[in-house]
């Protein structure tokens, strides 16, 4: 079984910036890939970034392209989602979650947090 926990949501001004983490237990980390997704009020949870195995292959929505970046630390079992330029189309509870293969669907992840909630203030 996987266990995903994620934290450093909060409150942050529109502008500001927050880092996420998300720390796995239950298998080995560094196997598979590991993806953020987001979810607003009375909206679909979508995709938010990926990253793969090893760190090299990233990928990110268009619309946080140039102000998010997903890093990964396999020696820590931990992901981080870095959050610049915070906008209030941002503001969402986030979910980590770990998959079989690089994918931006929520099928193909098996495992998930119970996600930690970003506030943006204007």
């Amino acid at each position: 079984q996987v266990q995903l926990v994620e934290s450093g949501g909060g409150l942050v001004q529109a502008g500001g910036s927050l880092r996420l983490s998300c720390t796995a237990s239950g298998r080995t980390f560094s196997r598979g890939p590991m993806g953020w997704f987001r979810q607003s009020p009375e909206k679909e949870r979508v995709f938010v970034a990926l990253i793969g195995a090893s760190g090299d292959n990233t990928y990110y929505r268009e619309s946080v392209k140039g102000r998010f970046t997903i890093s990964r630390d396999n020696d820590k079992n931990t992901v981080y989602l870095q959050m610049n330029s915070l906008k209030s189309e941002d503001a969402a509870v986030y979910y980590c979650a770990a998959g079989r293969h690089v994918s931006v669907l929520e099928s193909d992840y098996d495992y998930w947090g119970q996600g930690t909630q970003v506030t943006v203030s204007s």
